[in-house]
């Protein structure tokens, strides 16, 4: 007699185990009624009719995801592997559950043929140095597919760009006569500025000779602190002028001219 009454009482505790759900703040529960969509539930106590009722439970957080390496071959027709990492985050409980059959899979899939697409239309240097460009394209690209579903596409990250051992050489290469090509051009530009300066310097010692004199003082000061054997002794601009002036005088000239005739006798 006392398993008679036990049988109904534990069938009865374990109806209402069945029929009560506890879903957290972050999770809600699509619920079905014989098959038809009725709702979404959610969250705290959820009570459903075992047999009648069923339940889909989604988790609402934000989904980190591994996109696995893809081959990808770039508009210069260079092969290289990328992978990256994609956040998303279920947005519509209904439509995760109704329009796609594993949301979780499908994103994958998406992020994997889009990585592909977008990073086939742009040449190497662009993949290594526009890289916050092309993750908003993939994303957007992303985001625009999985609404549908949804799904919210938070974000997308290329993580890496692997290239062979030829390409990394050549592209070290490529670096290295770039960086010669910038040291050419600052010491072309170097020399221009250096020229400029030497010709306003030379103006200025042209209207003012004792400029000039100043500098040969300071070219001795220089020299004299060095061990050197050679030994300079600058004359005065001014003494130079006047043998410059005395040769050009006219009563010059005419001792010149007079004493040429006599030495043409004597032999």
């Amino acid at each position: 007699m006392l398993i008679s009454y036990l049988v109904p009482v534990v069938l009865l505790f374990m109806l209402i185990a069945a029929s009560i759900r506890i879903l957290p703040e972050y999770k809600r529960g699509v619920v079905f009624f014989l098959g038809r969509f009725q709702g979404v539930k959610g969250p705290g106590l959820i009570i459903i009719i075992p047999g009648i009722q069923k339940m889909e439970v989604v988790d609402l957080r934000v989904v980190t995801m591994d996109v696995p390496e893809q081959d990808v071959i770039s508009q210069d027709n260079v092969t290289v592997k990328v992978n990256a990492v994609i956040y998303f985050r279920v947005v519509d409980p209904e439509k995760a559950i109704i329009q796609v059959e594993n949301f979780t899979m499908a994103t994958s899939q998406l992020a994997q043929t889009t990585l592909r697409s977008v990073l086939g239309k742009h040449d190497l240097d662009e993949m290594l140095s526009e890289r916050d460009k092309l993750n908003d394209d993939i994303q957007e690209i992303i985001d625009g597919s999985a609404e549908g579903w949804g799904i919210k596409v938070a974000n997308v990250e290329i993580k890496h760009v692997d290239l062979d051992e030829s390409m990394i050489r050549a592209i070290a290469r490529q670096a290295e006569a770039e960086r010669e090509r910038r040291a050419k051009v600052i010491h072309a530009e170097g020399e221009l500025q250096a020229s400029r300066k030497l010709v306003e310097a030379a103006n200025v010692m042209a209207e003012n000779s004792a400029a000039l004199q100043l500098r040969y003082l300071q070219t001795m000061s220089d020299m004299s602190n060095k061990n050197a054997s050679t030994i300079f002794f600058p004359l005065p601009m001014d003494i130079m002028e006047a043998f410059r002036h005395l040769k050009a005088s006219p009563a010059a000239q005419a001792r010149t001219g007079a004493r040429a005739p006599e030495e043409g006798g004597d032999n």
